[in-house]
């Protein structure tokens, strides 16, 4: 419900003064310009997914903007908004006849050209541009700069990481010849309840449904569905079990639990069991081994499906899936969870020879995984003579909420503006800096090459209308418009 007109640093009200008298047009940039502090693997090709943006111009710049300020009465508006500014600011230090007459105009004088949402974009290469289309409301530009970036870096940056988990798991899934038909629900997102509340939640879960569909997080579905149009299956999950679940059935009766899971509850399909509430070896080893009959007696369902997930949760994830060198030999500790499974219910082998689990049984994990412990895990699983596809992770907070902004050092900077009807030419490059804050000059066309996308900036006006971004939104309309179905098709391999 927050009007979006107080969506800003407070820096941000008083810049219309402070840019040179005769101002009319700001035209700015958002741009991926490092990826110095990215926490990815060896291998990653500098480039990111961009995402967020069609989303953003629905909820905010069209719904937010239209409900909060446009249809509100003018009056209310402009005595909260002198209020807010006269209370933090000092009394008139920010005048309104600005808000006055953008409430009078009825719409956002912006446009927006962008490049197609789920592309993957070379870094220090902008994704989108900005300009007012009213020499009047050249404030605007860059007063949305606050809304914008705060919005929009999160999902490209989650969306980045996903393709990460990806890339990874298609390297695995290829060398121990694991079927690709896994990989969609290889990842499972468990991170709402680490994020910092269910709008950023939603947006991560965008950028993570991007590259797969296994998810928790039920109000990125929504997310997609509501302002990018997916239509096709975006997101899957599976009965799963909590601690409190497993508590409350008491752990002398621990096994019953899992028969009643197993047999009454969910007697077909997949069901996940949450197995470490006590002792997660006693539960791999002796009650699957006592629940064998069960687990192999249980029905398909429509889709073929009948299996038993186990899922530990606490310890090291390398350890707990792959097995510990250093414990007794030959104990559950000492062979890990797959090898456990393995030795109670077989399976088949891979052509490239390595053991594959009875589609019978499973494991997720899904406890402080990132894609150095993936990559661990999957490594040491090949080493062992497993195929990848032996484990599902579980991607929660510990992935999508240890980003910032600076992951891929996403910013909005102006580079051109237009004062008293000459163009100007404007850049930022602090002394300061190595580079990484060094802004682009002028007006910017992107092309499409051979190594991906690049930037020619100190642009001509007829050479910025050139070049792939497209007008998305202008004037308060959307004027293109791309599907979640694209997105995805845009990031396969």
């Amino acid at each position: 419900m927050m009007n979006p007109l107080m969506a800003i640093d407070f820096y941000k009200a008083d810049h219309r003064r402070q840019y040179p008298e005769g101002t009319e047009y700001v035209y700015s940039n958002f741009t991926p310009r490092s990826a110095r502090l990215a926490n990815v693997l060896e291998g990653f090709d500098e480039r990111v997914v961009f995402l967020g943006l069609q989303a953003y111009i629905k909820r905010i710049l069209i719904e937010q903007w239209q409900r909060e300020f446009f249809d509100k009465p003018k009056e209310d508006v402009l005595k909260k908004y002198k209020r807010r500014m006269d209370t933090s600011l000092g009394e008139d230090a920010i005048s309104t006849e600005h808000i006055e007459a953008l409430h009078d105009l009825g719409y956002l004088p912006i446009k927006i050209k962008a490049l197609e949402e789920g592309s993957r974009v070379n870094i220090k290469v902008p994704v989108f541009t900005v300009v007012n289309t009213l020499p009047e409301f050249f404030w605007l530009t860059n007063y949305l700069e606050t809304s914008i970036s705060a919005e929009v870096w999160k999902p490209c940056t989650t969306a980045t990481i996903a393709y990460e988990y990806k890339r990874l798991l298609k390297k695995f899934a290829d060398d121990t010849g694991a079927p690709l038909d896994f990989l969609p629900i290889q990842a499972h997102d468990f991170s709402f309840r680490g994020m910092s509340g269910a709008e950023d939640a939603a947006l991560a879960g965008l950028g993570h449904l991007a590259s797969f569909m296994g998810t928790d997080t039920v109000a990125a579905i929504d997310y997609a569905e509501d302002y990018y149009k997916a239509s096709e299956l975006v997101g899957v999950s599976v009965p799963a079990t909590e601690h409190s679940v497993m508590c409350m059935g008491t752990k002398e009766s621990e096994i019953d639990t899992f028969k009643r899971l197993i047999n009454d509850l969910y007697p077909h399909g997949i069901v996940s069991i949450v197995s470490d509430t006590w002792d997660f070896w006693q539960v791999i080893n002796e009650f699957a081994r006592e629940l064998k009959d069960d687990i192999l007696n249980r029905k398909r369902d429509a889709l073929g499906f009948s299996k038993v997930v186990f899922r530990p949760d606490s310890g090291d994830p390398v350890k707990v899936i792959c097995g510990d060198p250093d414990a007794k030999p030959g104990s559950p500790e000492n062979k890990g969870a797959v090898e456990c499974l393995w030795d109670i219910f077989g399976g088949s082998v891979t052509e490239k020879g390595y053991k594959l689990l009875s589609d019978r049984v499973g494991i997720i994990y899904g406890d402080s995984i990132t894609l150095q412990r993936a990559e661990a895990i999957l490594a040491q699983l090949k080493e062992k003579g497993f195929a990848s596809t032996n484990v599902v992770f579980g991607v929660g907070s510990y992935t999508y909420q240890h980003v910032t902004r600076d992951t891929f050092g996403f910013a909005m900077k102006a580079t051109w503006g237009q004062v008293k009807g000459e163009g100007r030419d404007i850049f930022k490059d602090p002394v300061t800096d190595k580079g990484e804050k060094k802004s682009a000059i002028g007006l910017l066309r992107v092309e499409q090459t051979d190594n991906g996308f690049q930037l020619f900036d100190k642009q001509t006006p007829e050479q910025e209308q050139q070049g792939i971004f497209q007008t998305v939104f202008q004037d308060g309309k959307l004027l293109k418009e791309t599907t979640f179905e694209e997105i995805r098709k845009r990031l396969e391999y």
